[in-house]
């Protein structure tokens, strides 16, 4: 993906661009532009709701952000056919992150611009006689963005041209950056405070807003403020300030917040829970279920309403096509229609079923992810929920007929392993001394007796690896064919998720809150819950199973930090929450200054150690190019210190 010239962003002069009406959320008419006066009316009220909801479709789901919120991190490095987009992020020598080759640009135009629709309709709601509860979904939305913005960018203007937190309609070239603690204390908290207070128990709508999302976002906000104050490694902020709250409170006050608003949620959850098993959290089927607080929605049955193509994706937003992205060229995977000698078929075609998707190669899980996060692979369930590990013969619904012959030339058919990445290293070493073209087209490796290829989880490469199944595509329309695999997924993208609330409140009580439950009590929530089975990907085949007990008892009786980010990264892998949860508590360096992965070229199955230079400044994201040539005076200062 090329990266493209922008149209520059003025921040103050938000046109305030309502997106495609969200299917199943509201049915009022999409509008291209609001006038002030639009907001006087209550359809305009109406209609600014529901652009809130459509803008979360231009961050999630969207490559270019979802790049920069993982690659870089334990979680994920570039993969073979990664641009500059992705390369820079990785920080380990193909290139320098900039203010124009940081693609945290996407977020900058979309949060801001809802901002200030935000703002429109918190100013004009009560006249026009909408609820406090609807003002409390613009206000939870405003909260929302500002504080994906404070927690990339450092401080960020809370006056767009009218004022601090005022609707502004007259286009201006200048703005003053707050700092972090003005922009938590004058706008992220009392929103999110108001909304916890005005938001319903049930969801308006299904999707809509609530009391238990207000409070994991309050809770999170309260976490993330606490550990800034605090700045146990000395990471420097921007614009400059002293860690000092306005409001006289210190870090173990804003920590006990923390767990005091999770808890809340966690007592009195209203509709939402905990899924009985992780597969079913990710399970497609079973997408919009009731532990997911907020997404950014799809659909699959009108363009009108997806906002894109429900036949091809071109990669550019609203397109949900963030899976694409880990999802390696598995197209090339080859078996043999004689039995005899090899003469190379195409045995996994591209389908559009949550286990394949369409392939991009652009990012790749570190080896580390694999063996480190995920080393119990048998008792703990979110391994197999999370990866696609088993590539299965789909010829058949591209029209081709009959067996076809795989490894050591034995017999498979429709629906057998062609490719298999190993849970573990196997007792028998792997074979991988057969030509390229004939282990799968890949150089994947032989096991005796087994008609699949296999590849070791210690030999994963940039250009072979196990894909993102928990995020795969998903379309009741296939029929008995492929389906539409070169659109963009009409998934809904899961933002918030109830489970995240235990981990919040370990997190808190790690650092010193407590509770009638500490961080053990609450990680071992979930993970009793990862320990029960009910189905199994990489057998494809159902397992009952419940290894609760043994996750239990696995846990350590003293928890810190670092273990609570593995269980985060063991919940939300791939999600988009890693890099904000490293900088956080400030363990990017330590946790992923180095990385294991096997090279670019197929058959190239030795890791490689790579060394990433993090240092200090990349904790904040660049201002994108864009705000500050649409400035006018002296911009020098506007941008973080690091980037030119």
């Amino acid at each position: 993906m090329k990266n493209r010239t922008r149209k520059p962003i003025l921040i103050s002069l938000l046109t305030l661009v309502l997106l495609a009406g969200c299917s199943g959320i509201l049915d009022e008419q999409p509008r291209s532009t609001y006038e002030p006066s639009f907001f006087q009316t209550e359809a305009g009220v109406l209609g600014g709701l529901t652009g809130m909801y459509a803008h979360l479709r231009y961050i999630y789901g969207q490559a270019y952000y979802y790049n920069t919120t993982l690659t870089g991190t334990d979680e994920a490095t570039y993969a073979q056919s990664a641009d500059q987009n992705f390369q820079v992020m990785d920080i380990s020598g193909q290139g320098e992150i900039t203010s124009t080759s940081s693609r945290a640009d996407a977020l900058w135009g979309a949060a801001f611009t809802n901002i200030n629709t935000a703002s429109g309709i918190i100013e004009n709601a009560a006249e026009v006689g909408i609820s406090d509860a609807l003002i409390a979904e613009a206000r939870f939305f405003r909260a929302f963005d500002y504080f994906l913005l404070v927690q990339t960018f450092g401080g960020v203007p809370l006056d767009l041209g009218a004022g601090d937190l005022a609707f502004n309609s007259n286009p201006v070239r200048i703005s003053t950056r707050n700092t972090v603690p003005e922009v938590y204390t004058k706008g992220i908290f009392p929103d999110l405070l108001q909304a916890v207070n005005d938001l319903p128990v049930d969801p308006r709508l299904t999707g809509t807003a609530t009391k238990t999302l207000a409070r994991l976002y309050l809770a999170k906000a309260y976490l993330t403020y606490a550990w800034w104050l605090e700045n146990p490694n000395n990471i420097p902020t921007y614009p400059e300030t002293a860690r000092v709250d306005p409001d006289g409170h210190d870090p173990q006050w804003y920590f006990q917040q923390a767990y005091d608003i999770a808890m809340a949620a966690i007592n009195d959850p209203g509709p939402f829970g905990l899924q009985e098993t992780f597969y079913d959290v990710n399970w497609a089927p079973n997408d919009r279920n009731n532990e997911i607080l907020l997404y950014a929605d799809r659909t699959e049955t009108s363009e009108f309403y997806n906002g894109s193509s429900l036949t091809w994706g071109n990669g550019g937003a609203p397109d949900n096509f963030a899976v694409w992205m880990m999802t390696w060229n598995y197209t090339v995977i080859q078996s043999s229609s004689s039995p005899n000698s090899w003469s190379p078929v195409n045995s996994v075609q591209r389908e559009a079923v949550q286990a394949l998707g369409r392939p991009w190669t652009r990012m790749a899980p570190t080896i580390g992810a694999i063996t480190n996060t995920f080393a119990d692979k048998s008792n703990d369930s979110r391994y197999d929920g999370t990866f696609t590990t088993t590539y299965r013969g789909n010829w058949d619904k591209a029209g081709m007929s009959g067996p076809l012959y795989n490894a050591h030339l034995l017999e498979i058919n429709p629906g057998d392993p062609v490719l298999t990445f190993l849970d573990e290293e196997p007792d028998q070493p792997i074979d991988y001394s057969l030509p390229v073209s004939q282990g799968g087209n890949i150089g994947a490796g032989t096991l005796p007796g087994r008609s699949d290829f296999v590849i070791a989880p210690t030999n994963i490469s940039r250009i072979v690896y196990p894909g993102l199944w928990k995020l795969g595509v998903y379309r009741t329309d296939n029929g008995n064919g492929l389906g539409q695999p070169n659109a963009a997924s009409t998934r809904p993208f899961s933002i918030a998720k109830f489970s995240e609330l235990y981990l919040v409140a370990a997190e808190a009580a790690v650092k010193g809150a407590t509770g009638a439950m500490s961080a053990r009590d609450l990680v071992n929530v979930l993970r009793a819950r990862a320990g029960m089975w009910r189905w199994d990907n990489g057998a494809d085949a159902e397992r009952i199973e419940d290894n609760s007990a043994e996750m239990i008892a696995a846990t350590p009786a003293v928890i810190d930090i670092n273990y609570i980010l593995a269980e985060r990264s063991r919940e939300f892998y791939g999600e988009g929450y890693r890099w904000y949860d490293l900088i956080r508590t400030q363990k990017w360096e330590e946790l992923a200054g180095s990385y294991q992965i096997a090279g670019s070229n197929y058959g190239d199955y030795t890791a490689q150690t790579v060394t990433r230079s993090i240092k200090p400044f990349h904790y904040l994201r660049p201002i994108p190019q864009g705000q500050i040539d649409a400035m006018e005076g002296e911009t020098a200062s506007y941008q973080n210190p690091g980037y030119d």
